[in-house]
């Protein structure tokens, strides 16, 4: 996919305490090599881990920035990587689902891979949604008031904002073309 992205600012979200790789350094790089002005912001200012399958470290990634020095209105669209640590850790850290919370109020698109969803369930988003995820949040998700599928990418445009859902780091080129194909749409609409 080789849309334009300058201009659009994508606001990637994490814990600091370990999320996948992949799921953090692909979407953050491939959506700046297609133009975005991508920034990175996590709990506190110091490093954040990296782990491969939650097990595996692997690199310490330093964010731009905290999520409590970020505003919605400075971007178009919210990306929550996840791993099992990293997702549990920041739907519950100060601020995060507040996050979400305003992106959708806004009607911003969220995006969410792997574990990342749980920070839409504890910010009550999900209801009448259909979303994929690691299949273990597949409950939570049902539970939330939302409709769980087993697919690469999922899509759902309801109340006013665009939720965008992988399952895991083998459907990050889905996962990163369908931002890509909402922020382009968003650029032209």
């Amino acid at each position: 996919m080789s849309e334009d992205l300058e201009g659009m600012r994508v606001l990637i979200i994490t814990s600091n305490a370990g999320v996948e790789h992949d799921e953090l350094v692909i979407p953050r790089d491939r959506l700046r090599e297609r133009g975005a002005r991508v920034t990175h912001a996590a709990v506190e200012s110091d490093g954040v881990k990296t782990y491969r399958h939650d097990l595996e470290p692997d690199s310490t990634e330093q964010p731009d920035t905290t999520l409590d020095a970020v505003h919605p209105a400075d971007f178009d669209v919210l990306v929550i990587p996840g791993g099992t640590v990293n997702a549990d850790t920041l739907r519950t850290a100060p601020g995060a689902a507040d996050l979400a919370r305003e992106f959708a109020g806004a009607g911003k698109p969220i995006a969410a891979i792997c574990h990342g969803p749980w920070v839409l369930v504890e910010a009550d988003l999900l209801r009448g949604r259909t979303l994929t995820s690691y299949p273990s949040l597949r409950t939570d998700i049902v539970n939330a008031g939302g409709e769980w599928v087993d697919r690469p990418a999922a899509l759902s445009d309801d109340n006013g904002w665009t939720s965008i859902t992988s399952r895991n780091p083998h459907d990050l080129p889905d996962f990163v073309d369908a931002i890509t194909g909402i922020l382009a749409g968003a650029r032209t609409g």
